[in-house]
Formats: structure tokens, C-alpha cells, sequence
């Protein structure tokens, strides 16, 4: 089954363990981004994994190529072109000090992606998946025009599309997200967001919610989304459900709105001790592609996609590298961390 992924891979640069930003002359340089670590996933759940994006045609993009193939990731249609790669730096928090990124991706090479670089139909054929998140038109109005042309050829090519909201305020303004995705949504078949994201991006405001201290309210959940299925069409909305008690320890779980039945399935819920939690959204996305594109029931493909991001919490890196068998063992209540031997 072919699923295929578009947006911005990243150098990231990161300073040993739980040390500040430059707190010793060292950085660990890996490689990470939202749709890129959708692509990491699903290859290691064992699906055909095509991502297309934009390199730069020199070592670090050549480092990049390297990364993706070395995780499964098909890299037929990377166009290259550019002066260089986005990069981000993060400091992982701990406790009550806050884990945080700071970026240096301006004038990278998929923001300035020409409008002939990708050949989407030919990218699409045969293409069970299309996902994309919205950091990718937020990165300037030839990314924005990419997108568009992408999710039209999924749709002609009768693929399904998710689309992740992904606010970042750094990059655009809330109205400026609205009238790029509001248009985008009447072709998605899968919503992906939190309850910032809904707000900040389609302007549904989740009511009864105060993550700071981990107040959620379910009923309202439930009412967000069925205003994203009324208002913009999507039948299928999920909503991460993040209790940040502190930087160390957050609450995790998930709920689904199903339009067309009218159901609202809600996830298990985990505890879980941070090790890193970048890429969490990522790998619930791409669980709940998985879950969805190989024919699970609506609530066990959001169990699956609840698991695999609990696990991906605990692994450092943007990828999560974890296989099926883990994350079926941890849904079906393997909770126990014990050493499997």
C-alpha cells in the first residue's frame, strides 16, 4: 500500500541529554520534520512510504536522502534545488523547565519550491494515502501553492487525505492559516489537530479545556468537532488530548469524531514520563493512517495511533522506530515497561 507524505525535513541540532542550548560545545545533529516523521513511521509499520519535499543539492541534503532511505522511506520524487536546508534547534525541559525549539529555516528550499519542481500526478499514482500537515503552506506562498496542487492530484488519483493542522505561530498569522486551510479542508477526509490547533487554524474553540492543568472536558471535544464536519466537511476528526503536568510527565489520549455515524470513540489514556516528546503528534498521525488505510474499525485504529505515540514520547529523535507487534502489544494493555527477553 503506497502512502505518500510532502513537506519539510530539517537538520535538528540538540545539546546532550537535558543540558541548556550551548551549555558544552556540543550538538547532536539528526534529522526531523512533521510529514518526514509520518514517513519514518509508516515505513516501519511495513507500508510503502513515499516522501517528497525539496533538498538543497549539497552534502547536508545528501545526508538527509541518506537518513530517509535508512529508515525504509522512499525518496523517488525529492526534487533538488535551493541554497539550503531548514534547521531547528531544541532543548529538551525536564521537570518544570520547559522544553523549547528555536528555528532557522527562512529561505529554505521547499519554501521556494518552483511550481514545476513535482510532477503530482505522477507522484500520486497509485497512491492509497496523501498526508500533509500545515506547517508546509505556512512556510510561504510557494509551499502554500505546492499543497494545494497536491491535494488535488490525491483526489484525482482517488487517494484519501489527511491533513495534521499543525499551527505554528511563528510562521503565520491565525487569519493568514484560515484563509490558506479553510478552502484546503473540503478535500480532506481526516482532520488531525489539539485543541490549539482548531482554535488557531479553523477558529472552532474547544470549550470546557485548560491543559496547564489538565482540565479537559470530553463533551467538548465532541462538540469542536462536529463544527469541523458541519463547517468544513471532514468526516473524520481526531484531537490529541495532552495534560501537561509538567515537562517530565504529561497525560496522553485521543478521541474521533465519526460524522457520518455520529460517534465520538475515545482512546485509552497513558501516563507517560518524557524523554522526547517532539514528533509525538507525528507518530500519532501516521497510526492512525496506518490504523485507517489497512481496514481497522474506527476505534481500534485510534487505539493503535494512541500507542504508537505514547512510545514515540520515549524515544529520542523526531522518528519514531517502533514496529507494529510493539504498538499492538502496548494497545492491547502491555502497559508494564517490563524487559522483554
Amino acid at each position: 500500500m503506497k502512502v505518500v507524505t510532502f513537506g519539510e525535513l530539517m537538520l535538528r541540532l540538540s545539546p546532550p541529554g537535558f543540558e541548556r542550548l550551548l551549555q558544552s560545545p556540543a550538538l547532536v545533529a539528526t534529522f526531523g520534520g512533521g510529514e518526514a516523521n509520518v514517513a519514518v513511521s509508516l515505513a516501519q509499520f511495513g507500508l510503502e512510504s513515499q516522501y517528497v519535499t525539496r533538498f538543497p543539492s549539497n552534502a547536508i541534503g545528501e545526508a538527509a536522502v541518506r537518513a530517509l532511505r535508512a529508515e525504509g522511506v522512499r525518496t523517488d520524487f525529492i526534487a533538488r534545488g535551493g541554497s539550503r536546508l531548514g534547521i531547528y534547534f531544541t532543548e529538551t525541559g525536564a521537570s518544570q523547565r520547559a522544553s523549547t525549539v528555536l528555528y532557522d529555516r527562512a529561505h529554505s528550499a521547499i519554501s521556494e519550491i518552483p511550481a514545476d519542481a513535482i510532477d503530482w500526478d505522477r507522484v500520486m499514482n497509485a497512491a492509497a494515502w496523501f498526508h500533509v500537515t500545515g506547517i508546509t503552506p505556512a512556510l510561504g506562498d510557494k509551499a502554500a501553492a505546492a499543497t494545494r496542487a497536491a491535494i488535488a492530484a490525491a483526489k484525482r488519483a482517488g487517494a484519501r487525505i489527511s491533513v495534521d493542522l499543525n499551527y505554528r505561530r511563528k510562521l503565520w498569522t491565525e487569519a493568514q492559516a484560515l484563509a490558506t486551510m479553510g478552502p484546503l479542508m473540503r478535500d480532506v477526509d481526516v482532520v488531525i489537530a489539539n485543541e490549539e490547533d482548531l482554535q488557531s487554524v479553523l477558529g472552532v474553540e474547544v470549550e470546557g479545556v485548560d491543559v496547564t492543568s489538565g482540565t479537559l472536558d470530553v463533551g467538548g471535544y465532541r462538540r469542536a468537532a462536529e463544527r469541523v464536519t458541519r463547517e468544513f466537511g471532514p468526516a473524520l476528526v481526531a484531537i490529541t488530548l495532552r495534560e501537561s503536568l509538567s515537562a517530565s510527565d504529561n497525560g496522553w489520549s485521543a478521541v474521533l469524531w465519526d460524522g457520518g455515524s455520529g460517534t465520538l470513540h475515545r482512546s485509552q489514556h497513558y501516563a507517560v514520563r518524557l524523554v522526547d516528546r517532539i514528533g509525538g503528534g507525528d507518530s500519532f498521525a501516521a497510526g492512525l493512517i496506518y490504523g485507517l488505510a489497512t481496514g481497522r474499525a474506527h476505534d481500534a485504529a485510534l487505539r493503535f495511533a494512541v500507542a504508537a505515540s505514547a512510545l514515540k514520547q520515549t524515544i529520542p529523535g523526531d522518528f519514531n522506530r517502533v514496529s507494529v507487534a510493539e504498538v499492538d502489544a502496548l494497545a492491547k494493555g502491555d502497559a508494564s515497561g517490563r524487559v522483554q527477553r
